[in-house]
């Protein structure tokens, strides 16, 4: 889940950008890095100060992609360029009197699959994320780099690890401080005596692993604001009670993963539901521009409001909603599945929390991570931090919005328009300040003791936050190669109006799994499927808090889709923040997550968007869905309970 809408917009028009006549070519920033075989590409034209100007665009074989003119100071976007060998290259641009050549290294379509491809496979089979994500992000590179395997490498480094980390705009350099600094706090309560006083408080209360579960499931819920501190808040908070009821941290892990973006997505005080709104209200105005031979619809959808056709869609969100119930029946059922089933009866007969062996995205093994001997567990200690980080967060996030929205706007408005990233900042070092000040102050640390555990706790995020950085610059790659947009293609052929919603949830799926964001894969689609379904015939019935039509339904599937792929995906931010958060091996975490995010989408997809189209209401889809599950843990899953050990386990 990558934030920044302008990269996004980059990613999803793959555009080539030409400059006017006074810029050198040299100031070709924006350029493709590579050009794909035979998927369409825009050109951005520039036009002169003070006339307009003719264009014409040829490849290299002579023949002409398009022609036209641009006005003076303005700007036109040539859509639907295609080049289908490398004999095209190098392109011939003619702006005016001035000819420029560009030529980019061509990549068939297929190829922009493999650096994710490689990256997943060797993670999944060979149990190592680092070495499979720098395989995939070389790989990419490779390309990029004009097949040069050496200048490959230099481009790992300087062309996607550097800008990853650097990347303050999209977000990135926020998440890492962040990060940290919540993994300072964590370092912090934990010498302080309050993670154990947690502990002992919670104890009463969670003390059967489908309480504990079940609490894990709850606190997902209440943290509904931002799918990022939602993961790391629950599962640094719910980690220590968890590993004393012997909850394997894979399933620590699913749990905070399946109740992060699920919840953000869907509740409209969140950073996720005013994006959302903004594209569906992109798509609806793109697709009522299209409609001058039906005044009426074109009326209908340019009038529609975008957060009422939003809360619409809600019903529909059948991946969401379902993975939702899917944690709480294994939690209350205490039944798994597969990998999961393995690691759960592991972690209760004693065998160990995690495997052994694996790589934990969070090393929490050293004695400064432990209580101080002496200090006397006290849950506020814990409690009082983790509470300053969430009301700094929702204060800053209100406060934000109000600026940009004014005093009048709604409170789901206000939230939309916050910075999310600089109020998690905010929240993660008030909590921290917190926790020493509550150190200190009843002389539990010393000031030293206290700096040292929070030096502690942040170096126990690194190996979580080089996967991070390297799974965001396999992004990149991605996005420089054009990937997004030939799965697209790929998957975009005719079919039955009914079916179009569970194609876009694939093709959602299909996206969001290969790039590790959910956020580019809505930018993406929602502004082409909208106006696709409406030319399509599928706005008929289609009415703000009306009943259900294709249309609806293909809105829907973006956003769940998106949201699934996501799930799957190991080179996804939030996937590698349950991760961190759980302080489970990240391979571990997909492996067991995997086949549970596969069987929510086929029940979805089947019982849900494709009985939906077809005319079943949604909500017996959804209670037969819930049928299903509960039917398939019945029948296949095995009981993986155990008797927690009295001890906490460390």
């Amino acid at each position: 889940m990558q934030r920044s809408p302008y990269r996004v917009l980059a990613w999803a028009m793959a555009t080539l950008v030409l400059v006017s006549p006074s810029l050198s070519a040299q100031e070709l920033t924006e350029a493709p890095k590579v050009i794909l075989g035979g998927v369409p590409f825009s050109v951005i034209l520039e036009g002169a100060e003070d006339t307009a100007t003719s264009y014409e665009i040829r490849d290299a074989e002579g023949a002409v992609l398009a022609s036209g003119s641009v006005d003076a100071q303005a700007t036109v976007t040539v859509q639907g360029l295609v080049v289908t060998s490398r004999s095209g290259l190098p392109l011939e641009v003619r702006l005016g009197a001035v000819t420029e050549t560009l030529d980019r290294p061509f990549a068939y379509g297929w190829f922009s699959l493999m650096p994710p491809l490689i990256a997943i496979l060797m993670a999944l089979i060979f149990r190592e994320v680092v070495t499979a994500l720098f395989a995939g992000i070389w790989l990419g590179a490779l390309a990029v780099a004009g097949y040069n395997p050496l200048q490959a490498l230099w481009r790992v480094v300087d062309s996607y690890v550097v800008p990853a980390l650097s990347d303050s705009d999209g977000g990135h350099t926020q998440i890492v401080i962040f990060s940290l600094l919540l993994g300072g706090m964590v370092g912090i309560i934990a010498r302080n005596g309050g993670t154990q006083g947690i502990v002992d408080a919670v104890a009463p209360f969670a003390n059967t692993r489908r309480r504990g579960k079940i609490a894990t499931l709850l606190a997902g819920l209440a943290i509904f604001f931002d799918d990022y501190a939602n993961t790391l808040i629950v599962g640094n908070t719910m980690r220590p009670i968890t590993d004393r009821l012997k909850i394997s941290r894979e399933k620590l892990a699913y749990i905070v993963d399946s109740t992060a973006a699920p919840v953000a997505a869907m509740v409209p005080i969140s950073t996720w539901v005013g994006y959302e709104i903004s594209l569906i209200s992109d798509g609806l105005d793109i697709a009522a521009a299209q409609q001058s031979a039906n005044p009426a619809l074109a009326q209908a959808l340019s009038t529609a409001n975008p957060f009422g056709v939003f809360i619409s869609t809600i019903p529909y969100l059948f991946y969401p909603l379902l993975a939702l119930i899917f944690v709480f029946l294994t939690s209350f059922m205490d039944r798994d599945l597969g990998p999961m089933a393995e690691a759960e009866r592991r972690a209760a007969s004693g065998g160990g929390l995690h495997r052994p062996g694996a790589t934990l995205a969070t090393d929490t093994s050293g004695a400064v991570m432990q209580a101080k001997d002496g200090v006397s567990p006290r849950w506020y200690n814990a409690a009082l931090p983790v509470l300053t980080v969430i009301l700094v967060v929702l204060g800053g996030l209100y406060t934000d919005g109000r600026a940009s929205v004014g005093p009048d706007a709604s409170l789901m408005d206000v939230f939309g328009a916050a910075d999310p990233f600089v109020t998690l900042l905010w929240g993660s070092f008030a909590g921290c300040v917190m926790g020493i000040l509550l150190s200190v102050g009843q002389r539990l640390l010393t000031v030293q003791e206290a700096l040292d555990a929070w030096g502690m706790g942040m170096k126990a995020m690194v190996t979580a936050m080089v996967i991070l950085v390297m799974a965001w610059s396999l992004g990149q790659v991605t996005a420089d190669l054009g990937t997004a947009q030939f799965l697209a293609q790929a998957l975009s052929d005719a079919v039955p109006l009914a079916l179009i919603p569970v194609l876009v949830f694939v093709i959602a799926a299909a996206i969001a799994f290969a790039t590790g964001t959910s956020w580019a894969t809505m930018a993406i689609l929602i502004p082409l499927v909208i106006p696709l379904t409406v030319a399509l015939g599928g706005a008929e019935n289609f009415a703000v808090g009306g009943g259900y039509s294709i249309l609806l339904g293909s809105i829907s599937s973006v956003l769940a889709g998106a949201i699934f792929g996501d799930h799957c995906s190991p080179i996804s931010d939030t996937t590698v923040l349950s991760s961190t958060a759980a302080a489970c091996d990240h391979v571990d975490h997909v492996r067991t997550q995997l086949p549970y995010a596969l069987l929510v989408a086929v029940v979805a997809m089947i019982l849900g968007d494709l009985a939906t189209a077809f005319g079943l209401p949604n909500w017996l889809a959804l209670l037969g869905g819930v049928g299903v599950l509960a039917a398939v843990l019945r029948i296949w899953g095995t009981p993986t309970g155990g008797q927690p050990s009295e001890a906490s386990v460390a």
